[in-house]
């Protein structure tokens, strides 16, 4: 069933109940479903949009977008949320790759997707929040009428891929109605009386949550702005049973705030966090600074925030023999979800063998837009070949050995060095690029580029620096570079990143 209709009965059963509120503002459940109506008729009526249509949501963290969301479905239409750090000329290539019909963003990211030679083709109209265009889509006539199809589209999730341009999961309505039943079961039981506070972007991980707690009566606060512990831990006192979704950094920072030893955070309820690895001496300080309150998930885009997770429980039984072993793994199988690890030929290995995780359930992708090689490679023998690669031990706990193939997470971000690496390789100066990754205590990894210069050529940091920022995302970006005469080959002349990071290592130790 689509999932605006989690939305009609809850605001038909608590209309009054706050439903979302950020900076002083605040919207009860039922004005939440009358806005849902009015918009969804706006989006049909105003701008002929028809069952199936795709329609991008460019926003920062802000009250409009979860009722954007919700409008989205009521009328029959798939929404294409998008990472508002991402580049403009990115965002642009998503909505032309998605066959976007209509655009819906913050100010400010509307003018930066209009500004002159940002897209190569035709963007679709762009309707920003608090113009008058965008009051106007409340002004049709409510949609009341909830579609029924549980397996249309509902999100797609464009995720950085090997090839170095995105790929776009798509996600159905069951896909992510199974993703909150697990979050029911697996997580936490929640109601009219639990907040979950959006910190993390509602693009991603924090609003594919915010589903589970709208459906449930919860109250949604959306904190503006880039992630701030002070704000959260403001946050920890003024609202009750709060929970949030954190990257490993944000954890990170949170914990190692001036206020952390000090503050009071009887009001939180569950962090989950996921994204990257985290530090088991950061976890250890975490739980003794706040409590048993941590809940660890592994997940993709293409398994939205399901395929493992390690408990509450799990996290807070310090006396078991193998503790320090369990809080380094990425957990159990969530409830309903298959998960193994396999040789090449998708045979399960034996407990302790590394191999590749693969996984399926409910939760599992529908497939990549437009994208058969791809759907070959990941969707094999009725599994999800995630790319990742772990062992399993005799009890179920899975751990990560390696994210797919060299892919750097920075911040809980995701940046695949071939994206880098194609920019960089625009440079008339650059003969060679090579991105590989090195630890940075704060970010988990950062981006380092390897440059081999064309004979007779020059180019400097700076420069490349600004060829980057004009073209990816500023965390994309290498936060160092390495003049080299030439870059390590195998027999085969592929790249020898291993050979790279080695180096890098010897660099840190010196």
């Amino acid at each position: 069933m689509n999932l605006s209709l989690t939305l009609q009965n809850i605001a038909r059963h608590l209309p009054d109940r706050p439903a979302i509120s950020s900076e002083g503002s605040r919207l009860a459940y039922g004005a939440f479903e009358h806005q849902v109506q009015h918009m969804a008729g706006g989006l049909a009526e105003r701008h002929g949009l028809k069952p199936g249509a795709r329609v991008a949501l460019v926003m920062e963290n802000c009250p409009e977008l979860l009722p954007a969301l919700y409008a989205i479905w009521r009328a029959g239409l798939a929404a294409v949320p998008i990472n508002s750090k991402l580049h403009a000329r990115e965002m642009a290539w998503i909505m032309a790759d998605a066959e976007v019909k209509l655009c819906l963003a913050t100010p400010k990211l509307a003018d930066g997707l209009s500004a002159p030679g940002v897209a190569t083709g035709t963007l679709p109209p762009i309707v920003a929040t608090g113009s008058a265009d965008y009051a106007g889509l409340f002004k049709s006539a409510p949609v009341s009428t909830v579609p029924g199809d549980a397996e249309a589209e509902a999100w797609i999730f464009y995720t950085s891929g090997t090839t170095g341009r995105p790929k776009g999961a798509l996600l159905t309505h069951r896909n992510l109605l199974f993703a909150c039943h697990c979050y029911y079961a697996d997580i936490d039981y929640i109601g009219p009386d639990d907040t979950i506070l959006h910190a993390a972007p509602l693009t991603h991980g924090s609003g594919l949550y915010g589903l589970a707690h709208i459906a449930r009566g919860s109250h949604n606060v959306i904190l503006p702005g880039s992630f701030e512990p002070e704000h959260v831990l403001d946050a920890l006192v003024a609202y009750a049973n709060v929970s949030m979704f954190a990257a490993p950094t944000m954890v990170s920072r949170l914990i190692n705030h001036p206020r952390a030893g000090s503050a009071d955070t009887r009001g939180l309820k569950t962090i989950i966090y996921g994204g990257a690895p985290m530090y088991v001496a950061d976890l250890k300080r975490a739980l003794s600074l706040l409590g048993p309150k941590l809940y660890q998930l592994y997940g993709q885009g293409e398994s939205p925030m399901t395929i493992t997770g390690l408990d509450k429980a799990l996290h807070a039984d310090a006396g078991h023999p193998r503790y320090e072993e369990r809080l380094g793994s990425a957990g159990l199988a969530r409830t309903g979800v298959a998960v193994k690890v396999v040789n090449e030929a998708g045979r399960e290995l034996p407990a302790g063998e590394v191999g590749e995780i693969v996984t399926r359930s409910d939760c599992v992708m529908k497939g990549y837009w437009n994208n058969p090689a791809a759907n070959a490679q990941a969707l094999r023998q009725g599994w999800l070949w995630t790319g990742d690669l772990g062992s399993m031990d005799g009890e179920g706990f899975l751990t990560l050995k390696d994210r797919s193939k060299d892919l750097i997470i920075s911040g809980g971000a995701n940046i695949y060095p071939r994206e880098v690496e194609e920019v960089l390789l625009t440079h008339p100066a650059v003969l060679e690029a090579a991105v590989v990754s090195r630890p940075h205590a704060d970010w988990g990894e950062e981006v380092i580029a390897y440059v081999v210069k064309r004979a007779g050529t020059d180019t400097s940091s700076e420069e490349l620096d600004r060829l980057c920022l004009d073209n990816i995302a500023r965390f994309k970006r290498p936060k160092g570079y390495r003049f080299v005469e030439a870059l390590p080959k195998n027999n085969y002349g592929k790249i020898l990143k291993t050979e790279l990071r080695a180096q890098l290592k010897l660099e840190g130790q010196r």
